[in-house]
């Protein structure tokens, strides 16, 4: 694992877990059942990145964006062909947050919601852009 690793709450973490795998490419590496059917621990994959998924747990205040109204936070997946991970994404029940489009900092880039609540930004590597390149691009699109 990297020194950071998202733990991430969902309704449905077994459903969430197949999704993920699907849709994004993920590969299970083992999962932690407690009593009752939910999981505290589902560890996946997504090429040399782990998240780590587990089920509510209202009673001790683990809850998904389903259950607090959505999410400040956006994964962020990168991918050899975005274009191919953002059409299974979609297929398979995402929702376009922002299109995908080839974006001015060097990325094909857009982000979506997956059916458990969470934003991805699904991203591919196009090019890379000079520091100041980026930041005129930026000052133009915010009015500076």
């Amino acid at each position: 694992m990297h020194t950071i690793t998202a733990h991430i709450v969902v309704r449905d973490a077994a459903a969430a877990a197949t999704w993920y795998a699907e849709a994004l490419g993920a590969e299970e590496q083992g999962r932690i059942e407690v009593p009752g059917g939910k999981f505290m621990q589902i560890e996946l994959s997504f090429g040399d990145s782990t998240v780590m998924l587990a089920d509510e747990f209202p009673e001790l205040g683990v809850l998904s964006p389903s259950a607090i109204g959505g999410t400040a936070t956006v994964l962020h997946l990168r991918a050899d062909d975005v274009d191919a991970v953002w059409q299974r994404a979609l297929a398979a029940g995402a929702e376009v947050r922002q299109p995908l489009t080839d974006a001015f900092w060097g990325e094909r880039y857009g982000q979506i919601t997956d059916p458990f609540g969470h934003r991805w930004g699904l991203a591919q590597h196009l090019r890379d852009v000079p520091p100041d390149e980026i930041a005129r691009a930026v000052a133009e699109l915010f009015g500076g």
